[in-house]
């Protein structure tokens, strides 16, 4: 294992502190709705059906991996709905012209002019599906072992690892919900360079809607950014009605975070911010837009690294069980890793753009977890999953993601 020491070069003051309570709504001169309904002319002004789209293609997508009847052909035409295929069962997803793979690695703020970044991005996930298909699915009936990929037993359940241990469909998972969920909605649409490029502000202020639409741009880009959270509700205009629940990506693990103790506020601060937001895209506040969108990611941001702590943890406690309980743990880091992915992500947002350094940091940290030396997860002992948490979490809270009081494990 590295030691932490060079893991927080250059890491100081990058993230605003997200500070609030119940007094932060006080003295502002909107008009805010109880719950996210917006109107023109009496009819709504919210739209964001293409991000209900892409959360349902990563449904069927991240539940087809572990279907051992699958080809990559039948994978890969998922993630990126290919023309003339017809990969999902849900024919409105056929018929879509959206697809996962498009916005992957795709924000403004990270990627507009780093299109080697976005292709080695999307490249990772491309070999995650292709290393299902052509490794784990071959060995499926295979015991796995060192060097071997198979199955393992984790309690009732039953675990498909690579050779090294890895759960490629988990990775792959939880990677989506940074490279796709969290950098879209912190990267790209709560982007100050997205949000108020050209005359954006000014048709906003004008009530100038896009054509055939009852939105504005500067209106849709906020929505977009909420439906990446909300598009899988039940009521998608009460986002904490089924936080957590929903999907199994950003509101999922929106809502899981939010259960843990130092983070009982997150979701309630983040739906909050974002009806606090889009009324002062109505209210013509594009000072307050802007606060909000700051508010939004700083939550945002603990979402992924408390996640990735909290899976880490997790496989501590199952290889120290009494028996230990290795597919378990092999499970939990698959996951882990995948949260660990998407801290490459993470960058800071508020005033100039300027990128973290989360990309070396999650490296370092993946690196750590890969264990080549000691042939992956098999070679792993809690006292390693420690020190790579102890690094995770070091890094955070001196970026200031994690509260002091921040869940920690043993």
């Amino acid at each position: 294992m590295k030691t932490s020491t060079y893991l927080f070069a250059g890491l100081f003051l990058l993230f605003t502190a997200a500070a609030c309570d119940d007094d932060d709504d006080m003295g502002l001169n909107l008009d805010i709705p109880e719950t996210y309904v917006f109107n023109r002319n009496g009819n709504s002004s919210v739209s964001f059906s293409g991000q209900t789209t892409r959360i349902a293609m990563a449904e069927e997508l991240t539940a087809a991996m572990l279907d051992l009847d699958q080809t990559r052909d039948g994978l890969m035409n998922m993630f990126t709905n290919a023309e003339g295929t017809q990969p999902f069962a849900n024919a409105e997803l056929n018929a879509s012209t959206k697809s996962l793979r498009s916005k992957v690695a795709a924000s403004r703020d990270l990627f507009s002019a780093n299109s080697v970044g976005a292709t080695q991005v999307k490249a990772d996930f491309d070999t995650w599906i292709f290393n299902q298909v052509n490794e784990v699915f071959p060995n499926s009936n295979q015991l796995a072992a060192e060097g071997q990929a198979g199955q393992i037993a984790d309690g009732s359940s039953v675990r498909y690892v690579s050779s090294w241990g890895l759960e490629y469909n988990q990775a792959f998972a939880k990677a989506l919900v940074g490279a796709l969920m969290y950098d879209q909605v912190a990267n790209n649409y709560l982007s100050t360079a997205l949000l108020f490029e050209g005359t954006n502000q000014a048709d906003n202020s004008a009530s100038t809607t896009t054509d055939g639409n009852n939105y504005t741009t500067l209106e849709h880009y906020w929505d977009e950014a909420y439906g990446y959270l909300a598009g899988a509700s039940a009521d998608p205009t009460q986002l904490l009605a089924d936080i957590g629940e929903a999907d199994n990506f950003l509101n999922e693990y929106t809502g899981k975070v939010a259960e843990q103790g130092s983070f009982t506020a997150l979701a309630t601060i983040m739906e909050r911010s974002f009806r606090t937001g889009r009324a002062a895209i109505v209210a013509e506040d594009y000072a307050e837009v802007e606060r909000q969108a700051i508010m939004i990611r700083a939550e945002l941001n603990k979402v992924l690294a408390a996640r990735a702590s909290y899976y880490l943890c997790e496989a501590i406690a199952d290889l120290e069980a009494t028996p230990p309980n290795q597919g378990g743990a092999f499970h939990a880091l698959s996951e882990a890793y995948g949260f660990i992915y998407s801290l490459r992500f993470i960058a800071q947002n508020s005033g100039n753009f300027v990128p973290a350094d989360f990309e070396i940091i999650s490296d370092i940290l993946l690196e750590d977890l890969r264990n080549e030396t000691g042939f992956g997860f098999w070679g792993l002992t809690p006292s390693d999953i420690r020190e790579i948490n102890l690094e995770l979490q070091a890094s955070s809270v001196t970026a200031g993601i994690y509260p002091p009081s921040a869940f920690f494990c043993n």
